[in-house]
């Protein structure tokens, strides 16, 4: 165990001296790092609880999911029945809970409810895969009347699958915001925390990540002059849709049916027209060009509705066709407006409405206040530790305390070669690991002190204690990682943390234990040659 040829010494030596070597970024100011070489550039980022910032926990909103869920269900059954030509009594319609259908009695109805029947499919989970659970529920309600009402898991399993969906598409939002690196993650079912470090004001946040940016292009109803569309029944065809805000707030009549969606656009940025006012300007992929190409070909002279989250934006006339896949979004812009309304075009629509139930700040001077109380108590702690192990360890304990502090410099190493975000919860589970660290010296310097009882020579008492410590090292440590690995999987925000610092320091805990620690003790036998041990 005290033998190190020379390629292994060196090896230990290097990995040591590359780890820590990641944390010198942090020693610098990060406008100063941002200069260097892409690869160079590792630090570790404070956290909203250290530098203050912006905390916002949104919720989906479920009626809104809901309601998709059974527009699009009232949309498969028109589908399936018209496909088996199978005519109703009474056309599908969405009531609270489901989908209603009635279809004349006979040979239609039994038709009829088993294609319906189809659409329910088995629920997967990604775990257990088929969970046993179906999407929708399908009964004859009688008199020719068919229900189908999407179940309590199917729901649940679309709310998952909305977060998980609405979560990269937040990440761009706030990205393309220039924010330095936000934290965003799901939080229980329905729920998603945004974390921003050094946003002193979240209005703007919300303002980007809370709006679906749900982009419809729908060509304008002419069938009722402008001035009585709000006198006039409304079309079936067509709803109402009111096109700005206040006193300027006026009603247009817009065909549901949508010409060309968001989805189809590839990039959107800020422009400015001929009068020099702001306005978007958008390019479509391939699909959205052509049916965008189509459109204004066949309706030229028409007025065509840039509908955003159900508010007319502009609703300008088609003056000629548009056929190279790009235009531009006019109104009432200012620079920041416009620029907020090209992030969410190039970020993509939420799949729902997310509603902000808790909005805080935390200011500079408080996360300046936590680094400072950190610091002081990772100072005391780190001093006492050294302290005690000198006194109780002398000579040993010095080879204890070189390692320790090669260990927490590797830990900063990993953090920064990881870009983690340390919060103060982090920074417990690193003077936690300094304790674990040391106690693991601990366990090797007492076992050598047995040994040196049990009459062992001082050489072979120091190779005896290094290997028998090592199985109740190992357990001890692999034990509290796992402890720390379920943190990290079942946690959420801070938590999550404290189990990233608490995992790295024990695997670099255990490196210098039995590297580290081992290496300076067998140099030193290998120089001194002791007859006693100095403990």
């Amino acid at each position: 165990m005290l033998y190190f040829s020379r390629l292994k010494a060196l090896s230990i030596l290097a990995t040591a001296l590359i780890v820590c070597g990641f944390a010198v970024p942090n020693f610098f100011g990060v406008e100063k790092v941002k200069k260097w070489p892409e690869w160079a550039q590792r630090y570790v980022v404070l956290g909203l609880d250290l530098q203050g910032g912006s905390h916002i926990l949104l919720e989906v909103d479920k009626s809104d999911v809901l309601k998709q869920r059974l527009t699009t269900l009232r949309a498969d059954v028109v589908k399936i029945l018209r496909e088996a030509k199978i005519t109703w009594a009474s056309a599908p319609a969405v009531r609270p809970n489901g989908v209603e259908v009635r279809i004349r009695e006979g040979q239609d109805f039994q038709a009829a409810l088993t294609k319906l029947r189809d659409l329910s499919q088995p629920i997967t989970n990604n775990i257990i895969g088929i969970t046993g659970e179906r999407t929708i529920e399908v009964i004859d309600a009688g008199g020719g009347l068919i229900r189908l009402t999407p179940t309590e898991a199917s729901a649940n399993d679309r709310i998952r699958q909305t977060i998980e969906q609405s979560i990269p598409i937040i990440e761009k939002r706030v990205n393309g915001l220039g924010l330095v690196e936000p934290s965003i993650q799901r939080q229980g079912i329905d729920r998603i925390l945004v974390q921003v470090p050094g946003l002193d004001d979240p209005r703007r946040l919300i303002a980007i990540i809370g709006t679906t940016a749900k982009l419809e292009f729908r060509l304008v109803d002419l069938t009722v002059p402008p001035q009585q569309v709000l006198q006039t029944p409304v079309p079936a065809d067509s709803e109402i849709i009111y096109e700005g805000k206040g006193e300027q707030k006026h009603p247009v009549l817009v065909y549901k049916q949508v010409m060309v969606e968001g989805a189809d656009l590839t990039d959107a940025k800020v422009g400015y027209d001929q009068s020099g006012q702001p306005v978007v300007e958008f390019t479509f992929n391939g699909t959205g060009a052509r049916k965008f190409g189509d459109v204004t070909k066949e309706n030229v002279g028409r007025p065509f509705a840039i509908v955003l989250d159900n508010e007319v934006i502009s609703a300008p006339n088609i003056r000629e066709p548009i056929l190279g896949g790009r235009g531009q979004i006019s109104g009432q812009f200012t620079v920041e407006t416009a620029n907020n309304l090209a992030i969410l075009l190039r970020a993509g629509a939420l799949p729902a409405k997310l509603t902000p139930i808790e909005q805080r700040v935390v200011g500079p001077g408080l996360g300046q206040d936590s680094i400072t109380k950190g610091k002081y108590a990772s100072a005391v702690g780190a001093v006492l530790v050294v302290l005690f192990m000198l006194v109780t360890y002398g000579l040993f304990g010095v080879f204890a305390n070189i390692a320790v502090v090669v260990n927490v410099g590797m830990i900063f190493g990993i953090l920064s070669l990881l870009n983690a975000t340390l919060t103060l919860p982090g920074i417990a589970g690193i003077v936690l690991t300094v304790g674990i660290a040391v106690d693991s010296n601990v366990l090797i310097y007492e076992r050598i002190r047995e040994e040196v009882r049990g009459g062992r020579t001082a050489i072979a008492a120091i190779d005896a204690g290094f290997t028998r410590a090592l199985a109740t090292i190992l357990d001890s440590n692999i034990t509290t990682f796992i402890a720390a690995a379920v943190l990290f999987f079942i946690g959420t925000g801070a938590v999550r943390g404290f189990a990233v610092t608490l995992g790295i320091g024990i695997l670099t805990t255990l490196f210098t234990a039995f590297t580290m620690t081992r290496l300076i003790v067998a140099y030193w036998v290998r120089m001194i040659r002791p007859q006693h041990v100095p403990i």
